[in-house]
């Protein structure tokens, strides 16, 4: 409890789950009727607390990231799959050792054929860490925008935004999400900012509650989601307009025909300028620093 002067009334939760464990053990106090509620993890994970449960995923980053002062955050999506440059050389020659030594396996074709590509696009690994360095760098300035960077928390792309900034001295923020396989926070997240949610929906909520900037960058259907949903939002006015930035015109074009939505009718034509394509970290940055 923070001292504001006053006499406190009553005991802190922390200082009745204290005076709770010194209980004499009887049946009673055993009992899982017994424990406090909010210490009670069978009863918390009861479908019928749901509603606190989304609360609490809510409230949780937003008092940390308070504590911490972060006021404005530029997003990076992307691909957990593009990796960095040399990793990706790795990968691409094994694929080639391995198609080579059976040439008429289709599965080994495939496989180098999707390591070829992901070797040209971890160009893109490059990009993200420097764009990054470049706002975190920005964000520590004494009379700056106090920007900080803000990733899905995992490898890939996430990594690159977060790498970056912890490159640029700057402190970075992460937010993970519990997978049915393992998804292990990179280590370039500030610790104190890394967070695990287990709801997308509250996931998202803090990726965007104080998003200055999105920077998008080629990737699957996590990066369509929360890309899409995005545009959603600021297309329908439920969020003010920031700058959206695609990186690699040819991946959007080639994954998305926009243009086709416009003739089909789905969406209007100047919803297409509720995006920009952009290339490299110098040209993005020179967009966000110009909307701040």
């Amino acid at each position: 409890m923070k001292d504001d002067g006053r006499k406190k009334l009553f005991p802190t939760a922390s200082e009745d789950a204290q005076a709770a464990c010194l209980s004499v053990k009887t049946a009673q106090t055993q009992s899982p009727s017994y424990r406090l509620a909010y210490q009670d993890h069978d009863f918390l994970n009861k479908d019928e607390l749901r509603a606190v449960r989304l609360q609490l995923e809510l409230v949780k980053p937003e008092l940390v990231m308070q504590e911490h002062g972060i006021d404005n955050t530029i997003i990076f999506f992307g691909g957990a799959r593009i990796r960095d440059p040399e990793s990706a050389r790795i990968r691409l020659a094994e694929a080639e050792a391995a198609a080579a030594a059976d040439p008429t396996n289709e599965v080994l074709a495939l496989s180098l054929r999707t390591a070829t590509r992901l070797h040209e696009s971890s160009r893109y690994y490059d990009e993200a860490r420097e764009l990054a360095f470049l706002i975190s760098r920005a964000g520590k300035e004494p009379d700056g925008p106090g920007l900080v960077v803000v990733t899905g928390g995992g490898p890939g792309i996430m990594e690159a935004g977060n790498r970056g900034a912890c490159e640029a001295g700057a402190e970075s923020v992460g937010l993970n999400i519990v997978l049915p396989y393992e998804q292990a926070p990179n280590g370039y997240i500030t610790p104190g900012l890394c967070f695990q949610f287990h709801y997308f929906a509250i996931r998202k909520m803090h990726f965007l509650m104080r998003a200055k900037a999105l920077i998008v960058f080629p990737g699957g259907y996590g990066t369509l989601d929360e890309l899409f949903e995005t545009l959603t939002l600021i297309q329908t006015k439920k969020i003010c307009a920031m700058p959206v930035l695609l990186f690699g015109r040819e991946f959007w074009n080639r994954v998305i025909d926009f243009e086709a939505l416009v003739e089909e009718g789905t969406i209007s034509p100047e919803d297409t300028q509720l995006f920009q394509f952009v290339e490299t970290a110098g040209e993005a940055w020179e967009i966000v620093r110009t909307c701040l």
